[in-house]
Formats: C-alpha cells, structure tokens, sequence
C-alpha cells in the first residue's frame, strides 16, 4: 500500500540547511495499523507530511497504492489527496459554524458527489462513530472526544485507501483517548489502512506495528501485541 525508498528532506535555516529525514525506508502494507512514534524534531511530522502530500521529499521514492508520488502540481496533489487519504489532526480542524453533518459531508463536496449521496452518506458515518443523533449539532456544542469522532467520520466519508492520523488523542484526556482508539481500532478491523503518529506509548502499543524515528532515521521498527482499546474504556 505504501512504499517508502531513501527518503530525504532538509529545510532551508537561513544559511544553513536541517537535514530532518536521512533516508528513511519503510513499507506498510494493506490493513496495516502503524504507530510513528519519536521526540520532537524525530522527523515524524515530516514524514507524515510527505505521506499526506502536503510536502515533497528532496529525494527517494514514495508509492502508494501502486501510484509514483513524484512531480505532482497542487491541483494533481489535491485529487490524489481526495482518491487516497483521509486525514485525522489532534486540533480536529472542524469549521466552526457548519453542523457535525455538514463537516462530514465537506469533502464530498470537493470531489462533486451530489448533495442527496453526500448527506447520506455523511449520516452513514456520523451513525458509524455513534454520533447520528448529534448530526445537527455545531463543534462548540460538542466535546473534544465527539469532535475528534466527527473528524474520524469526516475522514472516512470519501472511503480514503490510507488513514493518515496526527496525534488523534493529543488533545484529549485518557478516557476519551482510549475511546477514540477504540474507533480506529474498530475501522482498522473493517480493513482500512490507518498510520497514527503519536508520542504516547500506551497509545502506540494500541496499534499492531510501531515505527521509531530518532534524528530522521528510523532506528526500530517491530510489529506489537495489540493492545485493545475498549479493555480501557
């Protein structure tokens, strides 16, 4: 699903260069659920970047499902982020004054499904994180925890092959996060592809497989007893 050879990427500081990933190599495969974990300034955000399409390696090789990422103009990169990811952030990025329905159904928009098929189907995903009877309802008259639902609901709605998750839980409290594992875990189940950048080991440890990156390399990557979320829940 993803294939990652030699990735590299250094940032302008001034003068000088930051060189954050120096060669990273990695595969993940189809059903996969990946924790990247490391300290600030590991390189992970970078990484998940890159992963995203919301940045371009300076050099390497990055496949996904089979496609070459390479030399993609913003409006090449935007269609490809439409057909492939979905993305979940620990801020939520939720527009305030649009309905928990309303955000669901925001990406379909953008890809032109028609607007009976994106209502349905928002609810279909709203039903699926437990928030069906909350579709109406704006962000502010949520909590954190049925926020983040809402993102996960948003993310999944244009049926994305990867699942990237930044910190999904960094800004909840330990029940809430351990209930929003639960429901990544419950859509990895299903079969999806889901990568979760986190700094918090139990929540790692709740993913099959953690990558460790450490001063832009990776310096561990093993597959883990999964831990199951609604055992804490």
């Amino acid at each position: 699903m993803i294939e990652i050879k030699d990735l590299h990427k250094s940032y302008k500081m001034g003068s000088n260069a930051l060189h954050v990933l120096k060669g990273i190599n990695f595969t993940v495969e189809e059903g996969e659920l990946v924790a990247i974990m490391g300290s600030s300034g590991s390189g992970k955000s970078t990484l998940l970047n890159i992963l995203g399409m919301l940045d371009v390696a300076d050099s390497g090789e990055y496949t996904l499902d089979g496609v070459p990422i390479k030399n993609l103009n913003e409006t090449k990169a935007a269609n490809y982020r439409n057909k492939f990811l979905g993305f979940v952030f620990q801020s939520f990025n939720l527009i305030n004054y649009k309905s928990a329905l309303e955000n669901v159904a925001l990406p379909l928009y953008y890809q032109r499904v028609p607007r009976k098929e994106r209502q349905e189907r928002a609810m279909k995903y709203l039903d699926q994180v437990g928030l069906k009877e909350w579709a109406n309802h704006l962000p502010s008259e949520l909590s954190g925890g049925q926020n983040q639902r809402v993102a996960i609901a948003r993310a999944m709605a244009s049926e994305p092959k990867v699942l990237l998750a930044d910190e999904p839980t960094g800004a909840l409290d330990s029940k809430t996060s351990y209930e929003v594992m639960d429901l990544i875990q419950k859509i990895n189940d299903q079969g999806n592809t889901i990568l979760v950048v986190t700094h918090e080991d139990d929540i790692a440890h709740m993913c099959k497989r953690i990558v460790y990156l450490k001063d832009g390399v990776i310096v561990e990557d093993k597959k883990v007893k999964q831990v199951r979320a609604s055992a804490h829940v």
